[in-house]
């Protein structure tokens, strides 16, 4: 099926995700599913995977499919990929059970990104079981063994890429600390629901995690995506909020030598527009924008020396406040210009970028403003200066969304419920049993079916095609769909052929395992931790 054909797997989610799940609250440690995922672009500015489809080169059939139906700022990526720059890719993986046929489009995914360039990151989150799930040390030792060799046999390419658990990481342990300084408990309670309930090592498991997302951009800053279910998401947003409180400089445009917000900042835009049109030469000034913004563009008057303005009565407050603070400016001159506001910077590195702006610039206490550089070419000054003197220069990181899949049973497919997923090591057999035995989205009678079209969009087993078993042949994940709805594919024979394409599929991936564990053996992966 492809995203022309009228599916469950279109980007708004349909109606195939589970009944009863939570569609607003995000629980990375909960067991909902989403149940419209319309409501992430409207509740959490996840936006749509569609609009930026195009610009992927030779995009996955998980893209193509719907199945990856959302992103926040995944172009970074992609013009990082067509440009031949640096970026990466990185996710990780609890180890909590066995791996199943849902974390393979994970494993999918990091493989996808690196077989197209990027530096591919893949991690074991034992320090998060261990403290969020309170598995022992050897469940997570054979577990963590498991997930590794799927990743392995599935393609991922160790001599290209790096692999690691966190609790052998010191290098991320450290940086963990470093990110903990700006995060504080308040902050925490309000993303994740932590109480007086919640011990300190769950919490700190969070600080870790957003390490994890930042680890790819220590020894460069670069663009990295980290593909994650929806419900992982509150982890996206905090660690793209620490990667900008970390950074040493905010970079901004603004229009005079007071500060202003972003509704302000639009407000001026507005404004030295509108006044540039009709100032005919003469010097535009902040309290030509005032009366701009108080009065409109009849109450502007140049030709006054010193004019005043009143400020009037405006219920909108982002004018108001923007009308008192350029009348307070007076006479300064209104002019456009690119901001470096000193968030966190050594006095060394302030002054190194003061040095390293060239052209018409005025230093002030705590910014910097400069009248030859546009804003894009300051980002990259500020991210260099801040390199060169010590800090991290951290890029927002990037992430795409899949859609979770249909347990075989209904609900949510789990790790701890056997019967609603299949484990990558599964005996064969006994993926094929599970697949007969799975929920469909048949109806009552083969009569029926036959004159309504079965409901693929509700179908477990159709999912199954789609997410995995049709790989990469859009034509056939079509066809499928369309006997379906079209009353021609009945329930019995489509889950037979899904069975078959099942144990083929557990046949070979275990082969493969198999081969991998040399592989993995060889690798500098601590897998027999000495932890109690």
């Amino acid at each position: 099926m492809t995203r022309d054909s009228e599916s469950s797997l279109r980007p708004d989610g349909g109606e195939t995700a589970a009944e009863g799940a939570d569609d607003l609250a995000l629980d990375p440690w909960g067991s909902s599913t989403v149940s419209d995922y319309r409501k992430l672009f409207e509740e959490f500015g996840i936006e749509e995977f569609d609009e930026v489809l195009p610009e992927v080169p030779n995009p996955h059939y998980l893209m193509r499919r719907g199945v990856i139906f959302g992103h926040r700022d995944y172009r970074a990526v992609t013009d990082a990929m067509q440009a031949g720059d640096p970026w990466a890719v990185l996710s990780g993986f609890m180890p909590t059970g066995d791996p199943h046929i849902g974390h393979k489009l994970v494993f999918d995914e990091i493989i996808w990104h690196q077989e197209r360039g990027g530096e591919a990151y893949g991690l074991i989150a034992d320090l998060e079981a261990h403290s969020a799930r309170g598995l022992t040390w050897d469940e997570i030792d054979e577990h963590s063994r498991d997930y590794l060799l799927s990743l392995l046999a599935l393609g991922f390419d160790p001599e290209d890429g790096v692999l690691y658990r966190q609790s052998e990481n010191r290098e991320l342990q450290d940086l963990a600390f470093e990110l903990g300084i700006e995060a504080n408990y308040s902050e925490l309670q309000a993303i994740y629901g932590f109480d007086g309930e919640t011990d300190v090592s769950h919490m700190q498991s969070v600080v870790t995690q957003m390490a994890d997302i930042l680890y790819p951009q220590l020894g460069e800053p670069k663009p990295t995506v980290i593909p994650v279910g929806p419900d992982q998401d509150p982890h996206m947003r905090l660690a793209r909020d620490l990667a900008t409180r970390m950074r040493f400089f905010k970079v901004t445009e603004a229009y005079a030598s007071f500060e202003a917000d972003d509704a302000e900042r639009e407000l001026l835009a507005e404004a030295h527009e509108t006044l540039a049109d009709v100032a005919d030469g003469a010097t535009i000034r902040c309290v030509h924008a005032a009366q701009y913004l108080a009065h409109g563009a009849d109450a502007v008057d140049f030709d006054v020396e010193r004019p005043s303005v009143d400020v009037p009565d405006i219920e909108e407050s982002a004018r108001a406040s923007a009308v008192k603070k350029l009348r307070s400016a007076g006479m300064e001159p209104f002019r456009p210009r690119t901001r470096f506001f000193d968030r966190k910077a050594t006095d060394e590195a302030f002054e190194a970028l003061v040095d390293a702006v060239e052209g018409e610039k005025r230093v002030y206490e705590g910014h910097v403003d400069a009248f030859d550089l546009d804003v894009a070419e300051a980002e990259e000054l500020a991210r260099e200066v801040e390199v060169d003197n010590g800090g991290y220069g951290f890029m927002l990181p990037s992430s795409v969304y899949h859609r979770f899949m249909t347990g075989l049973t209904g609900g949510k497919m789990s790790s701890s419920v056997p019967a609603s997923h299949i484990s990558l090591l599964d005996d064969p057999e006994d993926g094929y049993d599970k697949v007969k035995s799975a929920t469909t989205g048949g109806r009552e009678t083969a009569e029926l079916q036959r004159e309504l079209g079965g409901e693929a969009d509700k179908c477990p087993v159709y999912e199954l095609y789609a997410y995995l078993l049709a790989g990469d042949d859009d034509e056939f994940a079509t066809k499928v769909y369309d006997e379906c709805v079209g009353g021609e594919r009945l329930c019995g024979d489509c889950k037979e052929q899904a069975a078959g394409l099942m144990r083929e599929f557990l046949d070979e991936h275990q082969e493969k395992r198999a081969e991998a564990e040399e592989l993995l053996d060889d690798l500098d992966i601590v897998l027999d931790t000495d932890r109690a």
